[in-house]
């Protein structure tokens, strides 16, 4: 009796994974989600809970729970000294020399890799090398940030002798909200860069303008790097296929914002804008209702409330206000609601011409008009161009801006249903199995082959 072959078996490291809500976590989970579903037996490599509780203070549960059960997920331990302000929890040594113990974990660190998050690289390599003795790895796969995931993944790959592909979902050396290189040029980050990309069998990006970026810097990578779009999730959002019915004059339209809001967006011209379009007619009594989070830990909401024209308790001034609600997190299993009751989506975003924001697929997924408050060549333009009811400015002029707001609301009033049906269709292409399924038919190539053309050193 011949035996079945076994599932190939892949380690996954993703540092922000459920029961995280950072920013990447849904296409960390997505991923191994969809890895999972085509026949692999899944490995993830993710944050300790003490210090997504403790120290981020930024979870969602039921997030945890739409994780494919068949996906193991073992957490590296993390040095926590950086983060650690209790005296009481801190070794002797710290706390009878806290300059001498601070110099030393830094130069500790910057030896090792030069990144805070280099402890649990280098934890996520000891486990992965120990379970790969036990049971073998076929390919690991990377997502970053922390970067530290790449240089684990480089070194896995180089121990265990198994390929290693790395999934840029962020920027590492390119700061994505200046257009221009995040380190000076002998910053040690490019050496490890460089020796990264130079082992790696596969190098993903988010969007072309990315890819680009690193292929003009790393041409002898070039014909490794490819695009796998960030998507949005059918079994997170339940998408209406019934008509959608048009706004009467009598109610006033609901606007929303759903996300983290960041101390890099546009907010100010956001809320001058709206208030601007709500003196029109059309949008009388008209409210942008602001879900989600106020920045990524337990304090970053402070300096972004007076931004947004709210006092520190959240709360409009009566006698000036904009319109703007602040509604405060939801859960993403529950965005559904969020987007049925609201009549245009406000698409919020920070950065250039590198950005592409995986918010927006969701937002197209659901048909309703979407409004773009951000810089006008960011990279979303590329998803965005072809969506029907995708309402632009092209600057970020508050006058301008109202204009849009205008005029989506309008076409929220229309609801003119060959349009949503048209902008459904253009959601469809960008459901997240289908832009992951090359990326998962290219690693199974890989295992196979475990050919690997090689940066010089």
């Amino acid at each position: 009796m011949t035996a079945s072959p076994r599932k190939p078996r892949l380690l996954y490291l993703a540092f922000y994974f459920p029961p995280s809500r950072a920013s990447g976590v849904y296409r960390a989970r997505a991923t191994a989600n969809h890895f999972a579903r085509d026949g692999w037996d899944v490995t993830v490599f993710a944050a300790p809970l003490g210090f997504l509780y403790d120290v981020i203070g930024s979870t969602d549960e039921k997030l945890l729970e739409t994780v494919d059960p068949r996906i193991t997920v073992v957490r590296p331990e993390l040095d926590t000294f950086r983060w650690e302000h209790e005296l009481q929890n801190m070794s002797w040594f710290r706390g009878m020399m806290p300059t001498t113990a601070k110099r030393f974990f830094d130069w500790r660190e910057a030896k090792q890799f030069p990144e805070q998050y280099v402890s649990w690289a280098r934890s996520s390599v000891a486990k992965a090398l120990k379970l790969h003795r036990s049971e073998k790895f076929d390919a690991v796969v990377a997502t970053g940030n922390p970067f530290a995931a790449f240089a684990a993944a480089w070194a896995i790959g180089k121990l265990a002798r198994i390929p290693y592909v790395i999934d840029y979902r962020d920027s590492w050396t390119l700061d994505l909200f200046k257009d221009e290189p995040a380190f000076p040029p002998e910053h040690p980050t490019w050496k490890w860069e460089r020796r990264v990309l130079g082992k790696a069998a596969s190098v993903v990006f988010v969007n072309n303008a990315l890819r680009d970026w690193h292929a003009e810097r790393y041409p002898e990578a070039a014909d490794r790097m490819i695009v796998v779009p960030n998507g949005w999730d059918p079994d997170l959002l339940d998408v209406p296929t019934d008509p959608v019915e048009p706004v009467t004059p009598q109610r006033p339209l609901n606007f929303s914002y759903l996300g983290t809001l960041t101390t890099h967006q546009p907010m100010e011209e956001m809320a001058e804008a709206f208030r601007i379009a709500r003196e029109h007619p059309l949008l009388a009594g008209a409210e942008l209702n602001l879900f989600g989070h106020l920045g990524f830990f337990k304090l970053s909401h402070m300096p972004l409330l007076p931004r947004l024209g709210l006092n520190a308790a959240g709360q409009v001034d009566p006698d000036n206000d904009a319109g703007l609600r602040l509604r405060g997190p939801v859960p993403k299993t529950e965005v559904s609601s969020v987007y049925a009751d609201s009549d245009v989506l406000v698409f919020l975003a920070a950065g250039g011409r590198y950005v592409t924001s995986g918010k927006i697929f969701e937002y197209m997924a659901t048909g309703r008009p979407i409004v773009s408050v951000h810089a006008p060549d960011i990279a979303a333009r590329e998803v965005l161009e072809g969506y029907p009811l995708w309402f632009h400015a092209d600057s970020l002029d508050p006058e301008k801006l109202a204009q849009t707001f205008i005029d989506a609301g309008e076409a929220a009033r229309r609801a003119d249903p060959q349009l949503r049906e048209a902008a459904r269709r253009h959601a469809a292409t960008f459901e997240r199995d289908t832009l992951l399924a090359p990326l998962e038919n290219r690693l199974r190539s890989l295992v196979r082959s475990s050919t690997v053309q090689e940066l010089p050193s």
